[in-house]
């Protein structure tokens, strides 16, 4: 993961960003968004998580975007069409929310 945040600029954030792992699928599980689509588990993805893209403050998720089959495209991965997850939609949300939701 520190490998990664370097990659993408945001290691020296200042603890605004983490990059967290889910080796064993565990959160991937719990939040139910497993990617159980026969044509990327026919391919060897097992247990890979959807695109998703979660706003947590305080331990309280505020926003959460997943990416998948948009537009009705056979896309369950969200790899397509992954911009409700990207930064510029999240950023937007967030600033949509309420001073009170921060």
């Amino acid at each position: 993961m520190k490998a990664w945040a370097e990659d993408q600029g945001v290691d020296k954030a200042g603890g605004y960003i983490t990059l967290m792992g889910d080796p064993t699928a565990t959160l991937t599980s719990k939040l139910g968004v497993e990617l159980t689509a026969a044509g990327p588990m026919g391919k060897g993805l097992i247990s890979r998580c959807k695109r998703v893209a979660i706003f947590v403050v305080d331990g309280v998720i505020k926003l959460y975007r997943i990416s998948e089959n948009e537009g009705g495209a056979d896309d369950p991965a969200g790899d397509d069409y992954p911009e409700a997850t990207l930064a510029p939609a999240m950023l937007e949300a967030i600033t949509q929310l309420g001073k009170d939701e921060l």
